[in-house]
Formats: structure tokens, sequence, C-alpha cells
């Protein structure tokens, strides 16, 4: 199998891919979901809460960290977690773009 080509692609396309790639596991969702419901750094409490081994949920944090969706900070002997605010508005605002290209006109094209 080839490399994938990404030079061929614009800024905007390609990030939009790896963060689409990053949201590409139900787990991370999950993760994503408990960050914003506590509204709040999460420190160890999501293993509790989404049912995967500690190792998991940290291979997990590190992908979405990798993409900035969400930041960390150390406190004490633990690492907490929250989402990245300034950058989940940026793919807000990304996301609302490419779904909202397609004019609604209630009829299909095929």
């Amino acid at each position: 199998m080839g490399v994938t080509r990404t030079e061929i692609f614009t800024q905007e396309q390609n990030e939009l891919a790896q963060m689409m790639k990053a949201l590409a596991h139900p787990a991370r969702i999950a993760i994503i979901q408990q960050l914003l419901k506590s509204q709040s750094c999460i420190c160890g409490d999501l293993v509790d809460e989404i049912g995967l081994a500690q190792a998991t949920i940290s291979q997990h944090l590190r992908e979405l960290k990798a993409v900035g969706i969400i930041k960390g900070t150390i406190e004490g002997t633990s690492v907490c977690y929250c989402i990245d605010e300034e950058v989940w508005k940026h793919y807000n605002k990304t996301f609302g773009s490419l779904f909202n290209s397609l004019p609604i006109v209630g009829k299909s094209c095929c």
C-alpha cells in the first residue's frame, strides 16, 4: 500500500481528517462526552466512568491530546484532563462549515 499523499490536500483538509481520525473510536467519544458533562478537569474518574483499563484510557487520552482536543495538567502524581475550549470552538466552526455546505433542498439527487 502506498504512502498517503497528504501534501496534495489543503491544510484544513488534513487538519479535519486528523481530527476525525482522533474521534473515530467510541471510547474517545465517551471520554469527550464525559469531559463535556463534567465541565471541569477530570483526574482519575475516567476509568470508573468508561469501564476500560487505565492503560487503554491513557492511550486514548494521548490520541485526543495529540490533536489538541484535550489538554492536561499535572496535579501531584496524576494528570487532570479537560476540553481545550479554543480548539473545541475551532473544530466546531470547521465541522459546522463542512456539514452546512450542503444546502438542504428537500429532495435527493439520486
